[in-house]
């Protein structure tokens, strides 16, 4: 019962995942439009069934720059919505 999973302790809820896809401008403009489509519909595959993460099968490759660190690449791309390029990663 839904009502007995709420208030148990001991069983955790699943959470449900972001629909938002996001990856750097740069990136998103060299992908084909088949690419983009693909990868927009697994993130929102996964966040309909609570998942947190799409599948592994739809990672990007060529995303970020040889020697560039986690940090650097977070911080130093501009990262945008990839169904919609022209709103930022976080906007609605």
């Amino acid at each position: 019962m839904a009502f007995d999973q709420l208030n148990n302790p001991f069983k955790k809820q699943k959470g449900g995942g972001t629909k938002k896809t996001c990856l750097p401008a740069a990136k998103i403009r060299s992908m084909s439009k088949s690419e983009r489509s693909k990868l927009v519909r697994a993130k929102r595959k996964a966040a309909k069934s609570g998942k947190y993460k799409r599948s592994s099968k739809t990672n990007v490759k060529g995303a970020r720059k040889k020697g560039a660190t986690l940090r650097d690449w977070f911080q130093k791309e501009d990262w945008r919505q990839v169904n919609d390029p022209s709103k930022k990663c976080g906007e609605k």
